[in-house]
């Protein structure tokens, strides 16, 4: 792919997927002040080439990202995630279920971990 088309695609999915989220709280912001030419590479790649595939929808890609983040218990990263799930239609209760499912295999304390992020992205964008 041209590396026009890719920075085109990663500017178009960045907006769909992080819309919400506080400039100070992306992480292409924190990349850039450190390495603003890697910064682009990893954007370029993560979000233009992987997050902009269309060979699953945008809210099973973000449900799995949930059910990932989840379980490794990562809970700054995983607000990124629930706002994107959210601005690409995921609902509050698919979230919630996702997050539930994994408590099996990630443990209960990751999963109330999870819970309490969505909970403040919920009320955080009321």
């Amino acid at each position: 792919m041209d590396p026009k088309d890719i920075a085109k695609k990663t500017g178009e999915t960045a907006k769909l997927y992080f819309s919400t989220v506080k400039e100070e709280d992306k992480p292409y912001n924190l990349w850039r002040h450190f390495d603003k030419d890697l910064a682009r590479d990893m954007s370029m790649y993560i979000t233009g080439q992987m997050y902009a595939r269309e060979k699953i929808p945008h809210t099973t890609r973000q449900l799995i990202t949930v059910a990932a983040l989840t379980v490794l218990s990562k809970p700054e990263e995983l607000k990124l995630h629930i706002h994107a799930a959210l601005n690409v239609g995921c609902k509050t209760e698919e979230i919630a279920e996702v997050i539930f499912q994994t408590s099996i295999y990630g443990g209960v304390p990751a999963a109330n971990t999870a819970l309490a992020a969505l909970k403040e992205v919920v009320e955080e964008r009321e």
